[in-house]
């Protein structure tokens, strides 16, 4: 398949910060390319070199089979950026708003295309109605119908479900399996690792290095560790113990708590020995398949 975007030996920082720090990789047409990884870790940054809005210190982007520095105003025309902030016209309604949109990336015949994209984005009941006076997820809509106004062949989004409530973002996800069936690639940043397991390939990113990279699936088997899922109260102390006394990675879950060991027969005993001389019962455990969040862990605390 064909790559779209290629990158290779990016870096930016701000000051002594490393924001990018040596990142290569391609992105293949009609690809979904997730970028995870936790604040701070150079998302932002990356997506606003690949949309011509920051220049880079080093290295070489090419987009279209053109390299941005040379055609910045080309290729903008023909990707889409849904932005962390986007700043939608609170005071234009729905339907305004998408034609100041068409307006800017001069769209002449963009009535048509509106339509569609306030069905296909369930908006058409509400376009009358000003932008200040939707709710979170709606906006964020509004916004994809925005960046989508002039037929984008590639949309960026840079973490477009952040505050946005479980309904309008399971209602997001699936515009954007619609937006997949019509070859739009789509490059976007996210910091919950449960929407990344719906991306092609993901790049795990932190303090501007990629530590992974590869299909979600390939990513968890690549952990060799084992993963025991422990259920024992109180769970913060509990964590706290484990966190605090071993060199094993930990997380908590609500009422449960996931620890990286290198073996569970020889490392669980103790694990069980720690919590049973502080006087914390566990009431159960069993060994589960990593997720992907298991594994980022795992490698922060490696790297």
């Amino acid at each position: 398949m064909k790559n779209i975007i290629q990158i290779k030996n990016l870096k930016k920082s701000y000051g002594e910060i490393e924001a990018v720090r040596d990142v290569s990789l391609n992105i293949a047409e009609g690809e979904m390319f997730g970028l995870v990884g936790p604040d701070g870790a150079g998302k932002t940054t990356m997506i606003r070199i690949l949309c011509g809005l920051l220049n880079k210190d080093s290295g070489n982007v090419t987009i279209f089979d053109k390299e941005l520095s040379l055609s910045r105003k080309e290729i903008q025309n023909s990707v889409g950026y849904l932005s962390q902030k986007f700043s939608l016209y609170g005071d234009l309604s729905v339907d305004e708003n998408i034609e100041f949109f068409a307006e800017i990336h001069n769209v002449k015949d963009y009535k048509t295309r509106r339509d569609e994209l306030l069905e296909f984005t369930r908006l058409k009941s509400f376009r009358d109605r000003l932008a200040d006076k939707l709710s979170g997820g709606m906006k964020q809509k509004l916004a994809l119908a925005c960046s989508l106004i002039h037929k984008p062949k590639i949309l960026f989004l840079d973490e477009p479900t952040t505050g946005v409530d479980p309904v309008s973002r399971r209602d997001f996800w699936k515009i954007l399996s619609g937006l997949l069936k019509e070859r739009i690639t789509i490059f976007m940043s996210t910091p919950y690792l449960d929407e990344a397991e719906r991306c092609n390939r993901v790049a795990m990113m932190n303090n501007g290095k990629i530590i992974a990279m590869d299909s979600p699936q390939k990513i968890k088997e690549s952990m060799t560790k084992s993963i025991v899922e422990i259920i024992c109260s109180p769970i913060r102390e509990a964590y706290k113990i484990i966190n605090d006394k071993t060199d094993f990675g930990v997380q908590m879950f609500g009422d449960r708590i996931d620890v990286v060991l290198n073996d569970y027969e020889k490392d669980y005993p103790g694990i069980e020995n720690l919590l049973r001389d502080a006087s914390i019962p566990i009431t159960d455990n069993r060994l589960i398949s990593p997720s992907l969040e298991n594994v980022f862990i795992h490698l922060i605390k490696k790297n």
